[in-house]
């Protein structure tokens, strides 16, 4: 045998490993979680493939919306963002 436990010491000792590490995670996930924004039920820039998924179109149909001013990009270091509220707005029309 290859390893120095018998194999129930050794998925045992996996085990504890695994649990060390699932609750490791899960308490930096809930630190995460904490720093989000209470009462913020939406989210208020919305990528240009965010945006693509939402409408099923295709990139250059977002830029030709953008061309024909039915949306307003805001562009933020290199990335291009949309607001939701814009959004909301482009559907009601």
């Amino acid at each position: 045998m290859l390893f120095p436990y018998e194999p129930e010491q050794f998925w045992e000792h996996m085990r504890s490993i695994i649990r060390e590490e699932i609750t490791k995670t899960s308490k930096e996930n809930s630190a995460v979680q904490s720093q989000e924004t209470p009462g913020l039920t939406y989210k208020p820039l919305l990528k240009i493939a965010e945006v693509c998924t939402f409408f099923h179109v295709s990139r250059p149909t977002i830029y030709g919306w953008i061309k024909h001013g039915k949306l307003k990009p805001y562009r933020v270091r290199r990335s291009v963002y949309f607001l939701w509220n814009d959004i909301q707005q482009l559907i009601s029309v």
